[in-house]
């Protein structure tokens, strides 16, 4: 075990050349830098926030869609067989022309009996637009807030109008309380989906936002355990800008507001393009790639950090071509911006500072 740590915690792969652990160990009195065990209280902090989003959905979010007449769907329910809903849950949920004359002969019903019993247990599975406005409800507030307190601190940082800054002295950078508050709570708030993604209704994206909320902790706590709080932090607040108007985009639509909501997609459309495309690579990719290179140089972990940071620019395209297109076949079929497949299509867009 002792060669695993030393092998995982490898100076020259971590830091920079000429620096050690032990020269981040014992600071100065009063100064304090990132450690790795600091990541360990966002676990109790996740366990937290889970509990507060319970409350918040159930005694502000629920109220709040009783008074915009936001009700739970009754959808019929299929009537219980035990061979259809082995086959729903074991092998496809919509079977084909094969599966259904096969299902025929076996139980003795019609083909189209068949059919609507699965379209039936399908929609069992569907969360109700009230599910949905209260965990969009909960996902606008967060993001709110946490964009708000991330571009409060930023303004009086040398960083956000000089990203030279990020780099000066590094990694001897002081952890001040400000960010270190605003980046154990971010990492705390995916830990938490993290968790209640385990017991919300599953959706068919599942397994990716359980990839993508993995990778962005991976990201959070890369970027913390070697000190590049301060790059993390611009990277953390340009995604934040845009998340709370996709969710406020989406309690809109819930409430059926159309025009509303119409005017919000457009608003973060053109905030995730500019955000994205233009700040995201001529701001932050220019200082880790260019000014860090000038001012401490590379070296391994570097070099990973900035590789992770192209492919996530590389995600910033393809989310903002697949944004294009969708709203452009929107506009020629002459549908409302936001009726489109967006489980399938826009779920990865909101959520990683430092992935998506």
């Amino acid at each position: 075990m002792a060669a695993l740590s030393a092998w995982f915690w490898n100076e020259r792969f971590w830091l920079p050349h000429n620096v050690t652990w032990a020269d981040l160990a014992d600071p100065a009195p009063g100064v304090e830098y990132p450690k790795a065990g600091h990541l360990l209280s966002a676990l109790p902090l996740a366990l937290g926030i889970f509990a507060v989003r319970i409350f918040f959905e159930r005694c502000i979010a629920s109220p709040c869609a009783s008074i915009l007449q936001i009700q739970t769907e009754l959808s019929r329910r299929a009537q219980p067989n035990a061979v259809l809903e082995k086959v729903f849950t074991s092998i496809t949920k919509s079977p084909d022309s094969r599966h259904l004359e096969g299902l025929s002969k076996q139980l003795d019903w019609d083909v189209r009996k068949i059919q609507r019993w699965f379209r039936q247990r399908r929609n069992q599975d569907k969360p109700s637009t009230r599910t949905k406005f209260c965990e969009s409800m909960w996902r606008f507030t967060f993001y709110l807030c946490i964009f708000i307190y991330g571009i409060r601190f930023l303004w009086q940082s040398l960083w956000m109008w000089d990203t030279r800054q990020c780099w000066y002295n590094y990694p001897y950078q002081v952890l001040t309380s400000g960010l270190y508050y605003y980046y154990i709570t971010e990492l705390s708030f995916y830990w938490s989906l993290m968790f209640s993604q385990f017991t919300d209704i599953k959706r068919k994206d599942f397994l990716i936002m359980f990839v993508h909320h993995l990778a962005t902790i991976s990201l959070i706590s890369f970027s913390y355990v070697n000190n590049m709080l301060r790059v993390g932090s611009l990277v953390m607040c340009i995604h934040d800008s845009s998340d709370f108007l996709l969710e406020a985009a989406k309690l809109a639509n819930y409430a059926k507001y159309q025009r509303l909501c119409d005017f919000l997609f457009v608003v973060f459309g053109m905030i995730f393009f500019v955000t994205r495309l233009v700040i995201f690579p001529f701001w932050i990719l220019n200082t880790t790639l260019f000014e860090s290179w000038e001012i401490i140089g590379p070296y391994p972990s570097w070099w990973l950090f900035n590789c992770l940071l192209l492919v996530l620019q590389l995600l910033h395209i393809i989310w903002s071509y697949l944004i294009a297109r969708i709203a452009f076949k929107a506009i020629m079929r002459g549908k409302n911006w936001f009726v489109f497949p967006l489980s399938s299509c826009w779920k990865p867009v909101p959520v990683s500072p430092l992935l998506s």
